[in-house]
């Protein structure tokens, strides 16, 4: 198989679109998310599913998703749903999509199962093998014992989406209000279920998105709830409501400072590394000592930032003898 370039794409803000509706269909392509999934799953009722197949094929093909990252959310492998989905979907507008989003993953096997199919409906159309990825959703417990193995399980696999609500039930938590703490827990109840799927992604070159928050018009709280994720590091977060991407992409993005000084870091270390800077393995930027160390960090940040589109406002001067 051979691996895409890019498996790392800007995904700060993750639009959910139910893949029956052609008016949100229609309207999700001019909002400035960076990814949108049309759902076939939780989104679609049972009856709608069949046609929504074909309506997410006409959308893919015949809409303007510039910029964005294309995702279809198919049935998990539990129902009678799945691979119809995918055979649909996929030889329908294979060449129009970027990744299917497997929900209630469980173990590796389902990852593999699904890369075996995508394979096969690419070598019948004549798509590129290996073009389309996996976003890989855990929501239960069981998914996430598995999850270091279920990162490993495809190199398609692009992302781990932690899934709050199934994930929520499936532990017994006390709360009813998806993404809040459950009364009576002094600490972050989240805490080791992100930190987990956090792991599991970056030791295997993934991104790690945070799943929804169900109260669409509390957007202070949902900045809560997503500042609690890009804080920790993950990648990006669903939106449910139009209301909710700009919030996401602004927390998720470096703020222009942070971008601008990790530019300034990484032009500093290369110069002082340099011939020209005295091959120096330590400098100073300022009042700040700079080294390898930091020049992975400003990485992260100026990845984030050019990814977002950001431009910087400063650059390096290299220093008078």
């Amino acid at each position: 198989m051979t691996t895409p370039v890019n498996r790392l794409r800007p995904r700060r803000s993750c639009l959910a679109v139910p893949g029956s509706n052609p008016r949100f269909l229609e309207k999700a392509q001019g909002l400035p998310a960076d990814q949108v999934f049309l759902d076939l799953e939780d989104a679609c009722a049972p009856l709608a599913k069949p046609e929504a197949r074909h309506t997410i094929v006409k959308f893919l093909n015949e809409g303007d998703w510039t910029g964005k990252t294309r995702v279809v959310r198919v049935n998990d492998w539990t129902t009678e749903w799945t691979y119809r989905d995918v055979v649909t979907v996929v030889e329908g507008a294979g060449q129009n999509l970027d990744c299917i989003m497997l929900p209630k993953v469980q173990t590796a096997q389902q990852i593999v199962a699904l890369d075996l199919l995508l394979t096969q409906i690419e070598k019948t159309m004549g798509f590129e093998v290996g073009k389309i990825g996996i976003e890989a959703q855990i929501e239960n417990a069981q998914g996430l014992n598995n999850v270091n193995e279920i990162a490993t399980a495809s190199q398609r696999v692009e992302t781990i989406i932690f899934g709050p609500a199934d994930f929520m039930a499936s532990i017994n938590m006390k709360s009813l209000v998806v993404g809040e703490q459950p009364p009576g827990y002094p600490a972050d109840a989240y805490h080791y279920i992100l930190m987990k799927i956090l792991m599991a992604a970056r030791a295997n070159n993934l991104q790690a998105i945070d799943g929804p928050y169900l109260q669409i018009r509390n957007i202070d709280g949902y900045r809560e709830v997503a500042q609690r994720a890009a804080a920790l590091g993950f990648d990006g977060k669903w939106v449910l409501h139009p209301g909710q991407v700009e919030a996401s992409n602004e927390i998720f993005s470096p703020s222009q400072e942070d971008y601008d000084h990790a530019e300034l870091i990484l032009d500093a270390y290369d110069y002082y590394t340099s011939e020209a800077g005295g091959k120096k393995g330590s400098a100073m930027l300022g009042d700040e000592m700079i080294d390898e160390a930091s020049r992975k960090m400003a990485l992260v940040i100026s990845g984030k930032g050019r990814a977002a589109g950001m431009q910087r406002t400063s650059k390096f001067e290299i220093p008078e003898a």
